[in-house]
């Protein structure tokens, strides 16, 4: 990594970190491994992952679903569902199946260009909404207040 871009990694994290202290979140310790930076914010038990790559012109924010393999049938009867809500949201989508688990991770992104208070209050808002819509199409929020422990679990 030269100089200059050394200076704008420093500059992006200072700057994501100082907003996101500013929209209220908490910003746990982020790590820095090779050229993309990586932290998580949170607010009222709310909780996402925020990236910054080098290479990249966007801040992306994350939040990931994590269902056991068994749940496969239920959550491919969602996924029609669930996609529209992200587009429907600004947001885009990743389904990694692995023998263990299915994991639904949403993304939303930023452009660096026009990263300010606003843009971010905003971004983080319809985010937050789709997060939100995305929860209640699976019907999680039994499992969120832990009344009930066999069904969709939910991680950031």
């Amino acid at each position: 990594m030269s100089m200059r871009q050394s200076k704008v990694m420093k500059e992006r994290i200072r700057r994501v970190n100082l907003l996101f202290r500013e929209l209220g979140y908490e910003c746990a310790d982020g790590e820095l491994v090779d050229e993309t930076y990586s932290t998580g914010v949170e607010q009222d038990e709310f909780q996402a992952g925020v990236f910054i790559d080098r290479d990249s012109k966007f801040l992306e924010i994350a939040f990931s679903f994590s269902f056991s393999a068994s749940l496969e049938e239920f959550v491919r009867s969602k996924l029609e569902e669930l996609f529209q809500i992200c587009y429907e949201f600004g947001c885009y989508t990743n389904v990694q199946t692995s023998k263990r688990e299915i994991v639904f991770s949403v993304f939303s992104k930023v452009y660096y260009a026009g990263l300010n208070y606003f843009s971010l209050k905003e971004t983080v808002r319809d985010f937050r909404m789709a997060v939100d819509a995305i929860a209640e199409s699976l019907d999680i929020q039994r499992e969120i207040s832990g009344e009930d422990g066999d069904g969709p679990a939910q991680s950031s």
